[in-house]
């Protein structure tokens, strides 16, 4: 299920709802980041950029998507994990999922992966997403939101993504 493609140049997704970038900042933190279209190696895709800082208890930056409408939930039981075309600096980056049971906006479900200095694919299944601050485990019925970050240590973000999925 093709969550973007990002083609098109407003910030919506495939599935109609608008990419933003989240930072530590709503939390008093100072790290800074935007989120933007831009072209690497000919493949146009969404890019986070940005300072991670520890600062203040600080310690992301983010491009986050809802799911789905207000109050509602994408059911994502049929499929295996999320699949992601990344071009990144060699750093290591996370997907969280949110869902309906993630009350608290620390909450998560996590899953990482190194973003190397080229095209490739990287699948993460959704079996590797493992609860942060929370013990419900994940209910691929009631996802909410998918952020991809750069999370936990001071260093330059620089990650594009050209296509997210669900596979």
């Amino acid at each position: 299920m093709l969550i973007d493609d990002f083609l098109r140049s407003d910030r919506l997704s495939a599935l109609g709802t608008k990419w933003r970038a989240v930072t530590d900042q709503v939390m008093g933190g100072v790290s800074q980041a935007t989120v933007d279209y831009h072209a690497v190696d000919g493949r146009r895709g969404l890019k986070l950029t940005g300072d991670v800082r520890l600062d203040h208890d600080g310690g992301f930056v983010q491009m986050a998507l809802d799911l789905c409408a207000a109050n509602a939930t994408l059911d994502a039981s049929r499929f295996d994990g999320v699949e992601l075309l990344v071009h990144g600096n060699g750093e290591q980056y996370s997907v969280h999922l949110r869902t309906s049971d993630a009350t608290r906006p620390w909450q998560s479900y996590r899953a990482h992966f190194v973003a190397v200095s080229h095209w490739h694919t990287q699948r993460l299944p959704f079996g590797d997403f493992y609860p942060h601050r929370l013990t419900t485990p994940l209910n691929l019925r009631r996802l909410r939101r998918l952020g991809i970050v750069a999370i936990n240590r001071a260093f330059r973000a620089d990650l594009t993504v050209g296509e997210l999925r669900l596979y």
